[in-house]
């Protein structure tokens, strides 16, 4: 394991909505995880904040289970070292009673550390419905007047360009650009975070990266498993919103973003936003919609099975979206994002396939692909053509194969939230939305959502649950220059996915 780079000692770490389930699931035991590993100093102060009634003891019990022990006894004994950490404030989200309470004891804590400049840091794991009346109070009764204040805001950002820019307007007043962190946890995934060295810190990669040489690209997010129980809450989500315009267009927009001038985070969203202002707005004639249906067998229920959903919902559980670059890098190269849930397997890939050899020799060969698999299983992999051993002359798919799982058994890989929060405690802005970045993306997807959602909408198709997605996508795939290889198969020798 390296050596931590640096502590922020006697920091205090708020995490507001400390009883429901992302901050059970997730906050906590990306804290724990930064504990554990020596990355978050044993003078932090963690104070859950929530309107439950609980004591901390009560509050231990709902996290314990989430916390991962990789090495055994010796992680399972730094558990109660961390929960030491740990205390909890009950109160509601909008008066003072409860913020009063808190700054109390955030000052008792700061008191006897006289010396320190208050550092604290806002986890708002909350519904976006509290948002504002939680700011309102932080600023008013626990902001570090002369120190150091920071917040960390869980998606949504809205739900549309209009929501999206009424939460900045509430926000705005009260804090600066620089004290917001609004995450989204796919920017702290490895091989998301890992784009911007493989792309331009190889030049091999980096030459070739362009309309010159690449077909087409994809970006792929596929879940094996339904909205079981929650289609309530999804029907007024959909796939799009879901992981598409939030999670899969930040890993499209480091994809094919220009160089910064470096990693000052200000250069590398400067690069973000201006590639996202480089994509044409949609064609609702070329998009590719579908909703689950039952299984071909019967045992698994269709979406508009559950009871929690509106009879007759239009709502998009799969979706196929076709961006077109008007740069002089991509130009001309379609780039598919495609989501769904209810799939046949879990799986989130980038997969650019190159254009074909030269005709002759090799008129019938297999394009090359560069495949990065963001999950499960961390791995990049290159498809190359290779003559078989032996007397043939024959050709075969193989790969050059970095899988994180063999190549690096030693390291310590955090996970996305633990990146994230790390990143927000030393005032690293890289790996967070900005607030101009999140205005052009929802000024590009707002318009095709009000048509998916309007009444003239279209009706999506409907697929069984458990399959590909709808029957249209090899065609749409086709469509958009990617070539499925039929008549040469190839299998990946580790996890053996069906190719798609």
């Amino acid at each position: 394991m390296s050596e931590p780079v640096k502590f922020e000692k006697n920091t205090v770490v708020v995490v507001f909505g400390a009883s429901g389930d992302l901050a059970k699931k997730k906050t906590f035991p990306a804290l724990f995880g930064l504990f554990r590993e020596g990355y978050l100093h044993e003078s932090t102060k963690i104070i859950g904040y929530a309107r439950s009634s609980l004591t901390v003891e009560e509050l231990t019990e709902r996290i314990k289970p989430h916390l991962k022990t990789p090495r055994g006894k010796e992680d399972e004994a730094k558990i109660p070292q961390f929960f030491k950490l740990l205390t909890y404030v009950s109160g509601p989200y909008d008066q003072d009673d409860g913020f009063i309470r808190l700054r109390e004891q955030i000052e008792t804590f700061e008191g006897a550390k006289c010396s320190t400049v208050p550092h604290r840091l806002f986890y708002f794991a909350l519904p976006p419905s509290v948002f504002l009346p939680v700011a309102t109070n932080i600023k008013r009764l626990v902001y570090a007047e002369n120190g150091v204040t920071r917040l960390i805001v869980e998606k949504p950002f809205g739900r549309d360009l209009e929501t999206a820019r009424k939460l900045q307007a509430d926000l705005s007043p009260l804090f600066k650009e620089e004290e917001i962190y609004r995450i989204d946890h796919y920017l702290g995934k490895e091989l998301v975070k890992n784009l911007l060295v493989m792309r331009f810190g190889n030049q091999f990669l980096n030459s070739a990266w362009n309309r010159d040489n690449i077909q087409s690209i994809q970006i792929s997010f596929k879940e094996p498993f339904g909205t079981e129980g929650r289609g309530g809450y999804f029907d007024n989500i959909g796939i799009i919103r879901d992981v598409m315009q939030n999670h899969l267009l930040q890993v499209l927009t480091l994809l094919t973003m220009e160089r910064p001038v470096s990693f000052d985070p200000e250069a590398i969203r400067d690069e973000k936003v201006k590639v996202l202002k480089a994509m044409a707005p949609f064609d609702p004639k070329d998009i590719l919609i579908g909703q689950y249906g039952k299984s071909e067998d019967g045992s698994k229920p269709a979406y508009l099975d559950d009871e929690t959903v509106k009879p007759g919902s239009k709502c998009v559980t799969f979706a196929a979206i076709a961006f077109q670059i008007e740069n002089e890098r991509w130009e001309g190269v379609p780039i598919v994002m495609r989501a769904g849930k209810a799939l046949n397997e879990g799986k989130v890939e980038i997969r650019l396939q190159y254009k074909a050899v030269a005709s002759g020799v090799f008129k019938n060969i297999p394009h090359n692909e560069l495949v990065i698999r963001i999950q499960p299983n961390e791995a990049v992999y290159m498809k190359f053509n290779a003559k078989t051993p032996g007397l043939s002359n024959a050709t075969q798919v193989t790969d050059l194969d970095l899988t994180y799982s063999s190549r690096y058994k030693d390291f310590w890989i955090p996970e996305a939230y633990e990146a994230l929060i790390r990143d927000a405690l030393l005032g690293d802005h890289s790996n967070f939305v900005r607030d101009d970045e999140l205005d052009v993306s929802w000024s590009l997807f707002t318009p095709l959502l009000n048509y998916l959602e309007g009444p003239d909408a279209p009706q999506p198709e409907i697929y069984p649950y458990g399959s590909r997605g709808p029957s249209g996508l090899r065609d749409y795939l086709k469509k958009h220059n990617y070539m499925i290889e039929e008549k040469h198969p190839y299998t990946w020798p580790v996890t053996t996915p069906d190719e798609d």
